[in-house]
């Protein structure tokens, strides 16, 4: 018989039972739930403070008196006679705990009972072992909650990806490579505030349910106000309400803020998700690109200590000055067939579009077409930082067209390891060419689009009223989060991403 093999998964009902008649016996003994305990130290912050073993030798930390209380939840136990070690696993970090049967009496023949995944508080002076390892020596131990739920053993753990994202509480305790991607999104997106703060942009906050859904082409989540009696719509961008503020004379104002889009569900995309949106009056899409690459490139030094990731078996170094590129060119380069002419020649781009097999409906005119097939073969390709310039109106609906470009856009995206990061432009502030632009989006509505955009006379009114030059950009904090922390999926940088209910 192999003695090195996993043992088998034990009935998880049959554990469960067990420790809800343990949980009985605590209550017959009186409060089953205290709450009483403060803690004042932190495993993490003992074991940063005591790293050095060297300095702090068993004899120093008896010398120096420390006394710490700790709380957390018990990760391993490992019982031995008259002698115990346990780990326990805090916000911080984790530390282990030594227990001697004559220190703690009555409390350690509990302990023997206490299952993993319980939460205990600890009390007394710090040690280290025979082994070098920083150690609390128990003098008082506590249990503080009975977890009825076991968690899963070091032999299977928790590996399923599906059961991961749905119970991700347990995900979280037993996975702490897990635990590191949201403290380093919850850091990245402070650095992001601290950095438009500093630049005088004023932090604001837009309504998440909307009369009109705008600022995107995409299709809303519809939900309906019952003491109005109205359908409202989620948010599919807080921009027009933003750009508002701008034309009030708020004119920094960003919002780090919750969009919904009712569209696929991929690697890439979950139905809710977070996007910085930002506008600056008086700046161009040519500063708001130098603005996206400085940010960007800060905040990986302040939040990961690099500008170098490695992001789906890429390289990628935000070091270096983004790459500057109109679509155009991108899709010429990448596509030798096409010549300049097509490039304007509705006609000549949906043969070029047959050939790729991209599906094309009649209402698209030539700068859908060339985008279309800029996605289908440029996008995967850009995956060092990459600004792709001069997009189409067509395609731009709330852009301005540059001075001297007709059917183009004063726009940009950032793509980084194929991926759309970012996407800025000059804001279009002529009011009666946004109203034709909004005609026109209607009328693709009318003709099947489900992603155009509504009509919105107050923003048309509020344009009527002036918006300054005004520079916008938006970047989708999920997708940049993945870019520092090299995940895969957007599922991984979501603490709680949509699933499909258990039937």
């Amino acid at each position: 018989m192999n003695d090195t093999a996993a043992p088998q998964p034990v009935d998880e009902n049959h554990l469960i039972a067990e420790r809800r008649a343990k949980l009985a016996a605590l209550r017959v003994q009186g409060v089953a739930f205290p709450n009483d305990f403060r803690r004042s130290d932190y495993a993490g912050d003992l074991q940063a403070e005591y790293a050095d073993a060297d300095r702090w030798t068993s004899q120093a930390l008896e010398a120096s008196g420390r006394r710490v209380m700790i709380a957390g939840r018990m990760l391993a136990k490992r019982v031995m006679g008259k002698a115990a070690f346990a780990t326990v696993q805090d916000m911080s970090g984790r530390i282990q705990l030594f227990l001697q049967a004559n220190a703690l009496g009555a409390a350690y023949e509990a302990f023997k009972g206490w299952d993993i995944g319980d939460i205990v508080a600890a009390e007394g002076p710090l040690m280290r072992t025979k082994t070098g390892e920083l150690s609390v020596k128990v003098e008082s131990l506590r249990l503080l909650v009975k977890s009825l739920r076991p968690l899963p053993d070091k032999f299977h753990g928790l590996a399923d990806v599906e059961q991961r994202y749905r119970q991700r509480y347990v995900d979280l305790i037993v996975n702490p490579e897990v635990r590191e991607v949201f403290i380093a999104r919850s850091r990245i997106v402070a650095a992001i505030r601290r950095w438009l703060d500093a630049r005088r942009f004023l932090e604001v906050e837009t309504p998440m349910m909307h009369y009109i859904p705008g600022g995107a082409t995409a299709r809303p989540f519809v939900t309906h106000h019952n003491a109005l009696d109205i359908d409202l719509f989620l948010r599919v961008a807080p921009e027009l309400y933003l750009k508002r503020l701008v034309v009030g004379g708020l004119e920094r104002v960003y919002e780090i803020n919750r969009n919904f889009r009712n569209e696929g569900v991929s690697t890439r995309h979950n139905p809710e998700f977070t996007m910085l949106e930002l506008y600056e009056a008086y700046a161009t899409y040519l500063e708001i690109m130098d603005l996206t690459e400085a940010m960007m490139r800060d905040v990986a030094v302040e939040a990961m200590g690099t500008t170098v990731f490695e992001w789906d078996g890429h390289t990628i170094d935000l070091g270096p000055r983004f790459r500057r590129w109109k679509l155009e060119e991108a899709v010429r380069e990448l596509n030798p067939e096409i010549s300049v002419a097509d490039c304007r020649d509705r006609d000549a781009l949906a043969a070029h579009c047959a050939r790729l097999k991209i599906p094309v409906k009649p209402g698209y005119g030539w700068g859908k077409l060339l985008l279309e097939i800029f996605e289908k073969t440029v996008e995967a390709q850009l995956i060092q930082p990459t600004f792709i310039t001069h997009y189409p109106v067509e395609v731009s609906p709330l852009a301005r067209e540059s001075d001297n470009e007709p059917g183009i856009t004063d726009r940009f995206e950032l793509f980084i390891g194929g991926k759309e990061l970012a996407n800025g432009f000059s804001e279009l502030n002529d009011p009666e060419d946004q109203a034709a632009r909004f005609r026109a989006q209607v009328e693709a509505k009318e003709g099947g689009d489900d992603e155009a955009m509504h009509f919105d006379a107050d923003y048309i009114r509020a344009l009527e009223v002036g918006l300054p030059p005004t520079g916008g950009l938006g970047v989708g904090i999920d997708r940049l989060v993945m870019l520092f922390t090299g995940a895969s999926s957007i599922r991984d940088v979501l603490l709680f991403p949509y699933m499909r209910p258990v039937q």
